[in-house]
Formats: C-alpha cells, sequence, structure tokens
C-alpha cells in the first residue's frame, strides 16, 4: 500500500484482537508520532502505553470512576469492559507549556496530529486501531492516574491491535466540494 492509497482510504478498525504491535513494529508507530508538527519543537506529547496487567488497571480506575459518579451498572460495566477493546491502548497526553509563544492550542493539535500518525503507521504495518475520546479524557481521576497537569488534555485513547473484520464494502471516495472554497 503506498502513502497516499493509505491515507485517503484510511478507515477506523473498532473490533481489534491480539496481536498488538510490540518491537520494531510498535517503535515505528511511536517514532511516527514522534513527527507530528512541532510549532516551536516543544515536543508536546507523552504516549503511555496500556496493555496486559495496565488494561486490568485501566479497567479497574474507569470501573471506580464510573461508581463515584453514580453512573447506572450498565454504564458502569461498559466502563469496566473499555480497556478490553484492543490488546493495547496509547494515551496520549498533551503534555502542555504554560505561558509559551506557541499558544496551548496549538500543543493540543499537534498531540492530536501524533495519534493520527500512529494509527497510520499502525495501518501501514498491518495493523489498525480506533481513536476515542469522550469524557474519560476529562475525568479528574482518570487524568491523575495518567499524570496530567492542569494545562495538559489528553486528546485520546489510541486503541491498536489486529482488525478481526476486513473491510468488505468498497468505500467511494469522499466528496470534498462540501468542505471546500477559494478565497
Amino acid at each position: 500500500m503506498d502513502a497516499l492509497d493509505l491515507v485517503v482510504n484510511r478507515r477506523s478498525a473498532s473490533r481489534l484482537s491480539e496481536p498488538a504491535p510490540a518491537g520494531e513494529v510498535l517503535e515505528n508507530i511511536l517514532r511516527a508520532g514522534m513527527r507530528a508538527p512541532d510549532h516551536g519543537t516543544l515536543q508536546p506529547w507523552r504516549f503511555i502505553i496500556v496493555e496486559n496487567d495496565g488494561r486490568d488497571r485501566f479497567s479497574t480506575l474507569l470501573e471506580e470512576a464510573a461508581r463515584t459518579d453514580g453512573m447506572d451498572d450498565k454504564a458502569i460495566e461498559k466502563a469496566k469492559k473499555a480497556p478490553y477493546r484492543a490488546p493495547m491502548i496509547i494515551t496520549v497526553v498533551a503534555h502542555c507549556e504554560e505561558d509559551h509563544k506557541v499558544p496551548r492550542w496549538e500543543q493540543v493539535v499537534s498531540a492530536g496530529c501524533a495519534v493520527m500518525a500512529m494509527q497510520m503507521a499502525a495501518l501501514a504495518q498491518g495493523f489498525n486501531g480506533v481513536w476515542r475520546s469522550g469524557a474519560w479524557t476529562e475525568h479528574a481521576a482518570v487524568r491523575d492516574a495518567f499524570n496530567c497537569r492542569q494545562q495538559d488534555a489528553i486528546v485520546g485513547f489510541l486503541y491498536l491491535g489486529t482488525p478481526q473484520l476486513k473491510s468488505s464494502t468498497t468505500v467511494l471516495p469522499p466528496d470534498t466540494a462540501p468542505f471546500v472554497s477559494r478565497f
């Protein structure tokens, strides 16, 4: 698969199983994240790999957070199961510098670009993933567990593994017209 084909045909895979990326493949994924656009060369990202026993700890964390928040049993069970959607999760934190010439929003976007680059690197090597965000990225207990400072932001959880299902449908190229104008 060439680079252009990879970029224009990328699709997330939400059903992921073992094996997870490892060794040189994982290192390539992390290196791709480190190549994200980075105004000011701040490297405003931290990657926390959650796998093996880490998924169990993350499950316990989310279950306890859901209980503390008074969620119903269905939501608690969903939170508890979330870390098992894939054999690996890379939590990406925008490690932002305060009072810097590079605004915080640019630092967060840079970390978001790192997520996209890592997902593309996984796909290029035969793996896939899905970038998830949602309320857990802002939850105080989750932020604390991932050592977030006040100015930091969890930009998402990149679930990675081997896709269980191959896409059997042909996806038509998106119509760019509604999203493009000329100045």
